[in-house]
């Protein structure tokens, strides 16, 4: 009976131990087993991060060449601009110069303030033998011309003739004629530019007034806010 009883308690025994070893098996797979998936799971993401990482440098990469190239671009564009803008000044001082030529040689009408020289034959003396004294010469408007031209005049005219570099004027008896056209007395003289330099170097003492005032030539000189003379004749 006791023989018995002893059996059936190490019965017992072995049954718990190999219960509990058992458990231990059992729980020492399922620890190894979670943690092995949370390695796998870590592995995993590091991997994806290196990949976005890589992903981010190669993105600053390109983006550094593109603004790079942005600022090549960016300075060729500058250049071409300031090399358009270099051209467009060189182009609009030929412009100028070629409607300074133009106005010159008396192909364009002309507009702006000027003076209005008129000059008229003396009042003739029954005394006097020779009435060519009293007549205005060509001379007498070379130097009417010649002083309108000295004080900046762009643009002068005979009677409404407009004069240009090649012009030329002839006194024939009581008419002048003015690149074959004629004209009689009184003969008005028109000149655009500054009216106040002009007119002051016309007027000066001794100058071009006394002296056709000398030669018994009527002369008068007006100002004039706005003059237009026509372009040159068969030009």
């Amino acid at each position: 009976m006791n023989q018995r009883r002893s059996l059936k308690g190490r019965y017992v025994i072995l049954t718990i131990v190999f219960l509990v070893f058992g458990f231990l098996i059992a729980f020492s797979y399922h620890l190894t087993d979670k943690q092995t998936s949370k390695t796998t799971m870590t592995s995993s993401q590091f991997e994806r991060d290196m990949e976005l990482r890589n992903e981010l440098i190669t993105q600053e990469e390109k983006n550094l060449e593109l603004k790079k190239e942005l600022n090549q671009k960016q300075e060729q564009v500058l250049k071409i601009e300031k090399e358009l803008s270099n051209e467009a000044e060189v182009y609009y001082n030929l412009a100028e110069d070629i409607e300074k030529y133009r106005m010159y040689l008396g192909k364009v009408k002309v507009k702006g303030e000027g003076v209005q020289v008129t000059l008229a034959d003396g009042d003739y003396n029954l005394n006097e033998h020779n009435p060519n004294q009293y007549i205005v010469h060509e001379h007498h408007i070379f130097k009417v011309i010649t002083e309108l031209n000295i004080s900046g005049a762009s643009a002068i005219a005979i009677n409404g003739q407009r004069l240009s570099h090649d012009s030329y004027v002839l006194c024939n008896g009581p008419v002048i004629v003015v690149d074959g056209k004629s004209h009689p007395a009184p003969f008005v003289i028109t000149a655009i530019g500054d009216a106040g330099t002009m007119a002051e170097s016309l007027n000066l003492k001794g100058g071009v007034k006394d002296i056709l005032v000398n030669e018994n030539v009527q002369f008068t000189l007006e100002k004039k806010d706005e003059i237009e003379i026509n372009a040159k004749l068969n030009s």
